[in-house]
């Protein structure tokens, strides 16, 4: 698989792998097992680049990809993440919690729990208006000297967070939800990452699934998160899934899926982005690498733009 660079040295294979599904967002956890060969398969078929973070499970996720990987750490490159209180009873999170003693203290948990001794990207999950950006990429700066980490990224930042972080330590990639009915960052945060030599990792990619057009909302379990999700309501699902049947039929003309087409058009945005779908099956992980095969046009740009106009997703991301 082709290598694309994020930030300043940091080469990644032009597709990754989200881990978040496999520690039981989208429904009950996978098993260790299945765990293992899913990541390994995705790295015997080029994948570099796997993200997870604390949040995920909570914990377990970490848990699962640094046992997964842990025969191949030296070769493969590790995102997790920090930001959020975790309620220690319940599991979930009570809020941000960007403070520098709190980052350091969530790095060495990460670190455990990976089973490594370097995380390769620490991203901060989410801004926290409470703590200074200054003080958050002043700490991960203070753990990239310490060799703990080794590159600084952000999730769903805003414009100006962004520049006051890269101003103190160099931002490699901000993670944001990218893809064909999310574009809001396209106005700014876009612009901004660009002119500072910012990588873009786009989660979601797929939409949740929903852009493959094999997820229906009425058959999403309890335990799925996504049902309570605005676009995956009915009114909204049904709309939108209206768009994806466009989609579809664009897809059917290029030999490919509709999850491949907007996974290529994601592709297609820039060479300085990777997207970094999750799935928990083999089959799907395969479908996925293909797309990075995928060329298009400009005339299949355009196409796929006049059936999956920007404005025309129903329904807010949350």
């Amino acid at each position: 698989m082709e290598v694309r660079e994020l930030g300043s040295g940091l080469q990644v294979s032009k597709l990754g792998l989200g881990c978040m599904s496999i520690s039981g967002a989208y429904g009950d956890r996978i098993a260790q097992d299945q765990a293992n060969a899913l990541l390994r398969t995705a790295f015997d078929k080029g994948v570099t680049f796997f993200d997870t973070a604390e949040i995920y499970g909570p914990y377990v996720g970490e848990e699962m990809v640094g046992t997964a990987l842990a025969p191949i750490r030296d070769r493969v490159i590790i995102a997790t993440k920090f930001g959020f209180k975790i309620d220690p009873e319940t599991g979930r999170s009570t809020g941000f919690d960007s403070r520098p003693e709190h980052i350091r203290t969530v790095v060495e948990a990460s670190l455990q729990r990976l089973g490594t001794d370097r995380i390769d990207l620490l991203y901060q999950h989410r801004v926290d208006k409470d703590v200074p950006m200054e003080d958050v990429a002043g700490t991960v700066g203070e753990l990239i000297a310490a060799g703990k980490v080794r590159w600084f990224g952000l999730s769903e930042a805003d414009p100006q967070s962004i520049r006051r972080a890269h101003a103190v330590q160099p931002v490699a990639a901000l993670q944001s939800e990218y893809s064909l009915w999310s574009r809001k960052i396209e106005a700014e945060v876009l612009p901004t990452i660009r002119e500072l030599g910012i990588g873009l990792v786009p989660y979601s990619p797929l939409g949740r699934g929903f852009l493959t057009g094999t997820v229906r909302p009425a058959n999403l379990s309890e335990r799925d998160y996504r049902a309570a999700m605005p676009r995956f309501q009915k009114e909204a699902a049904d709309a939108n899934l209206r768009l994806v049947e466009a989609l579809a039929a664009l897809a059917e003309q290029k030999g490919c899926t509709a999850g491949q087409l907007a996974l290529a058009w994601v592709l297609h945005q820039g060479e300085d982005l990777v997207p970094i779908p999750g799935t928990r099956k083999i089959e799907r992980l395969e479908e996925n690498l293909a797309a990075a095969d995928i060329r298009l046009s400009e005339e299949d740009l355009a196409a796929i733009e006049q059936a999956l106009p920007a404005d025309a997703v129903v329904g807010s991301r949350y």
